[in-house]
Formats: structure tokens, sequence, C-alpha cells
């Protein structure tokens, strides 16, 4: 659904949420959106830890009605701490709006008010429209996949398939994600393997009588990505042909994406 003029404006506000009814209603949506099970909720509970311990709940209001939402947790690796964006949220009637990009962008501005250097999240690699605004509207890249992360879903979105995800790595300050996001330009890639999700993969998954054959897109391209990150490949760009078919272009990245040392941060600093 394409949003009207009203819901596509600037006036919707961006902050953070404190108080239980507001986590309560990201609750509500996140039923309204996935079509959760009660079991497959993110509970009140986890939005209150989130906002406690250094993650994020970051709401979209009209007036005083939530209509998007991101929550993200802090986690550590190799001793070093990123934020893991855990859920993002809109509402129907506001997708398509732009609103999805604001909420990631005041995310990223969050973290790096903080002095985080990475964010991460889990996407489907078959959801072609999300994978588009991560790689090429965020400056995301992929280096990792996991197979059937959080088990078998109640999600409607899902179609019964297991919840392969993609691991995207949002490198705040790299010379990639800045090009993106303050050049206003997707990055050249030269791919060296190109991974493809049919537009027909909703219909698949959508229909029982078909859903074999989003079955089997579903393990080839997982066979591809695992041979692809094996040989030290990324995912660093994605396509979008006139019909709706997407594709994954992978090849061995130039820039480094690692976490700085105490002084690259603080000469990076230092300049900006």
């Amino acid at each position: 659904m394409t949003a009207s003029p009203d819901q596509n404006s600037d006036s919707i506000e961006l902050r953070h949420c404190r108080e239980v009814a507001e986590f309560q209603a990201c609750v509500d949506l996140q039923r309204e959106v996935w079509g959760f099970s009660d079991a497959d909720l993110i509970p009140v509970r986890m939005f209150v830890v989130a906002s406690k311990i250094g993650g994020q709940v970051i709401g979209a209001f009209a007036g005083q009605t939530i209509v998007g939402f991101a929550l993200s947790i802090p986690g550590s690796r190799d001793g070093r701490t990123y934020l893991h964006s855990h859920m993002l949220a809109v509402r129907e009637g506001y997708r398509n709006s732009g609103l999805g990009r604001r909420l990631k962008l005041a995310q990223r501005d969050d973290a790096i008010a903080r002095k985080f250097e990475l964010m991460e999240w889990t996407f489907d690699p078959l959801e072609i429209k999300n994978a588009y605004l991560n790689i090429e509207k965020l400056g995301a890249i992929v280096r990792r996949y996991t197979i059937n992360q959080y088990g078998i879903s109640s999600s409607r979105l899902q179609g019964g398939l297991p919840t392969d995800r993609c691991i995207a790595e949002w490198w705040l300050n790299s010379n990639r994600v800045r090009q993106v996001l303050e050049g206003g330009r997707s990055i050249n890639v030269e791919p060296e393997m190109v991974i493809r999700v049919p537009a027909h993969i909703y219909q698949w998954k959508n229909d029982p009588a078909s859903r074999d054959r989003a079955r089997d897109t579903q393990l080839a391209n997982r066979e591809e990505f695992l041979k692809a990150f094996s040989r030290g490949m990324a995912v660093l760009g994605y396509g979008r042909d006139g019909e709706g078919n997407g594709s994954f272009l992978l090849a061995h990245p130039e820039e480094q994406f690692e976490f700085s040392s105490e002084t690259e941060r603080e000469t990076a600093s230092s300049c900006t």
C-alpha cells in the first residue's frame, strides 16, 4: 500500500519510548504487522529492559499514536560492544513513505552519539524490498548467514519456511555508509557472484500449493550464501529489475569493516 500524502510527511515525530503504555503499544503493533501468536511476541518487559540497559526503543508517533518503532539491545563480540537491532515495525498505511529508513537513521544518530561503531540486525533474504533498503539505501553489508535462526515462526509472512537470516552489518562511520547516506548514491559493485530472488517468492510462500518452490529457492540460495561467505566474499550491492526480481551482488570487500582502534577513533572524532 502506498502512503497517503499526510502519512508521507515529516510531521511524524520520532522519539525514545519511556513509558509502559508506549511499550505496550509496540507489542500491539508487532502483533498487527507480523500476525505473531502470543508465544512469538516480544513482551513489554523486554522493551523495558532494552530501554534501561543501553538499548533503544525509538517510536514513530502520529500525534499520540505509535505507527512504527525500532527496538535494539546491546551486544558484545571480541570484547567490543555494538547494538543489535532486533525489530523494526511500521503500520500498514505508513509503509513505502520512508518511515522505516527514518527510524534506522534515528538509530544511527543515537548510536554514534554514544560512540557505537556497529549496528547489526537479521533479515530474511527472501524479502526483496527489505534487502534493497538494508544494502542500497543504508549501506549495510552481509558476511554471515544463519539457518533457521528463530525456529519455525507463527508469522504469516514466513510462509512456514525455516527462518533463515542474513546478518546485516552497519558500520556507522565507514566510507561506504557515509557515501550512501551523505552522497546519496549507490556503491558501484563488480560482482564475483550473484544470488537471485524471484519476485514470485511472495506468492509462492503464501500459497500452500506452490510453497515447495519457495523452499527450493531458499535452499539453493542458502548453499550459495554459505559458499560465498566461506570464501571471504560479502554482499556489497543489491539490484532489482523492472519485474521486481532481486539480486544480491557479492564480491571481496576492499574497505576494512572492523572495529577501529582507540587511536583511530580519536583521530576520526577530531576530524568531524
